[in-house]
């Protein structure tokens, strides 16, 4: 007769060779590929759109222009999303969607929608940093950090 962790074990490697079977297989390059050049015309995209707050505002600051365009990169996103275009750009170039600003407007956006119908505060509001909260907590506190380590090099009188 089996004992009962020797049958617990069988058990937990029939579900991990089911998981295996059933699991679509990923080519690593095409999808690094994609990711890499989809990314890269995201960031390209980016540079256009501060290239021309550039030339339409050329009194701005450079902090102003990059604030800008940061904005414009988020209100398309979501808008994409919106139509559900960021949706399928994402399943085509996996990370390379998610890593620049606009995946995180995505993130957000997405959430918004889904929980819509459950009305604007306890559905959209409360929703809406479920995925992208725990990305800004971590910002802001390596932030802190980094903050604290530069502020200790100043009064060290460390060159920085």
């Amino acid at each position: 007769m089996e004992s009962k962790g020797t049958n617990i074990k069988k058990r937990n490697q029939d579900y991990a060779n089911y998981v295996k079977r059933i699991s679509p297989r990923t080519r690593a390059f095409p999808s690094l590929f994609w990711a890499f050049v989809i990314g890269g015309l995201i960031c390209m995209i980016g540079e256009g759109i501060l290239i021309g707050f550039r030339e339409l505002f050329p009194r701005y600051s450079p902090e102003l222009v990059g604030s800008l365009t940061s904005s414009a990169l988020i209100v398309i996103a979501a808008v994409m999303t919106g139509f559900g275009v960021y949706d399928r750009l994402g399943n085509f170039a996996g990370g390379g969607s998610i890593v620049p600003i606009t995946g995180f407007s995505n993130s957000m956006t997405s959430a918004a929608m889904e929980y819509r119908k459950e009305g604007i505060i306890f559905g959209t509001c409360s929703h809406m940093f479920k995925i992208a909260g725990p990305v800004i907590v971590v910002g802001i506190a390596l932030s802190m950090v980094v903050g604290f380590v530069y502020w200790v090099l100043i009064i060290s009188g460390v060159p920085v």
